[in-house]
């Protein structure tokens, strides 16, 4: 496990043009909505690894982790447990326009904390669920359909185009 690290400093390295370097960190990932729904990387720090590579007028860095997510299942809303692997890439070139401007480097001081946490975001998946085959909750008890058994039924409803039938008074 590296040190925790939430701001790095590339400048440190001392990479020449050319060269490259690869740390072992910790980074912190603060909880985050998605959905409605409030989610947290179980632990709030990730051992995390740092490529970093000094191009001719900046660089090139890759940030890759695996993060434990907490929080419900948008479908049964039973704890998602879902592991998110995230691999991210960022350049940074001065002069290169926005497509080169990495909104994360700034005067050779790396904002890894907030990396880390964009990053998570863009690596969920559309529906973040406890398992792929998730039932969800019935729609007129709430019960979970995932621990409910093939008996669990409701009473239909009558059909409504029949209603006006149930008001004849046969005597």
């Amino acid at each position: 496990m590296g040190q925790p690290t939430d701001v790095f400093d590339i400048g440190r390295l001392g990479l020449s043009s050319g060269e490259g370097s690869r740390v072992d960190l910790e980074v912190a990932v603060e909880p985050f909505d998605f959905s409605g729904q409030e989610y947290a990387v179980e632990g709030r720090r990730v051992p995390a690894v740092l490529d970093i590579a000094h191009t001719t007028s900046g660089y090139s860095l890759r940030l890759r982790f695996e993060a434990g997510l907490s929080g419900p299942c948008m479908r049964c809303l039973e704890d998602a447990g879902k592991a998110v692997e995230v691999d991210a890439r960022e350049v940074d070139q001065p002069g290169g326009g926005d497509e080169l401007d990495s909104p994360y480097l700034e005067e050779g001081h790396l904002d890894l904390k907030g990396w880390a946490r964009d990053a998570l975001a863009l690596a969920l998946p559309a529906q973040i669920v406890c398992r792929e085959d998730c039932k969800g909750l019935c729609a007129i008890c709430g019960e979970n359909l995932n621990e409910a058994g093939p008996e669990h039924t409701h009473e239909r409803e009558p059909d409504p185009r029949w209603a006006a039938l149930r008001e004849l008074k046969l005597d």
